[in-house]
């Protein structure tokens, strides 16, 4: 019983070996999911970029999402910014602004920027997509803002129109706004003005 064991345990050992020795010239297969789209990227900057963004696209309408990966509900509604994206692109420019780093030393801005790529890169986000340097506390201040989800919707004349976060709250509603029922509506209405 013993050999036999002693054999089996060999043999188990020894056939992975020989088969990577087969199969070693083989090219490995890729899925095209876990491919990276080239058009999603993000860049490092601070709400001073976002303004100039702003600026740049006088004309167009813009839209800047506000978001965490620790934000449940930020995660839920980003594929939505990137559906608008998609659909009104030439009109509507949308930007994700990322508020991860929260101003640890030890822990910068650039040590998020994987983990913010790779769902970036799983929703398809072609927007513009800023990962903030600026400490998330200090953009919260700064923006007098008290959390996130939070969305500003800029006119064609740059200047901002709405701001959407939790101080819509109503009772008896989940969350303060959606893009299916707040956002999206809001921005329909105000693409007759793009020319």
């Amino acid at each position: 019983m013993f050999r036999f064991m002693s054999l089996v345990l060999m043999l188990s050992l020894m056939l992975p070996l020989q088969l990577a020795g087969v199969f070693a010239d083989e090219k490995p297969v890729v899925e095209t999911s876990q491919v990276d789209d080239p058009e999603v990227k993000l860049t490092a900057g601070t709400w001073k970029d976002v303004e100039a963004l702003v600026a740049k696209n006088a004309g167009r309408i813009v839209v800047v999402d506000v978001w965490s990966m620790s934000c449940l509900p930020c995660m839920t509604e980003f594929p939505h910014l990137v559906e608008m994206h998609r659909k009104h692109g030439a009109k509507v420019v949308c930007i994700s602004f990322n508020v991860d780093y929260i101003g640890i030393k030890s822990k910068p801005a650039a040590t998020y920027a994987k983990k913010v790529e790779g769902f970036l890169q799983k929703h398809k986000a072609t927007c513009t997509n800023i990962l903030s340097t600026m400490p998330s506390d200090e953009i919260f201040q700064s923006l007098e803002l008290s959390s996130i989800p939070a969305a500003y919707v800029y006119g064609t004349d740059g200047k901002l129109l709405k701001r959407f976060d939790d101080s819509l709250l109503v009772d008896g509603k989940d969350e303060a706004f959606t893009y299916r029922d707040d956002i999206s509506p809001f921005v329909e209405k105000l693409l007759p003005d793009v020319k």
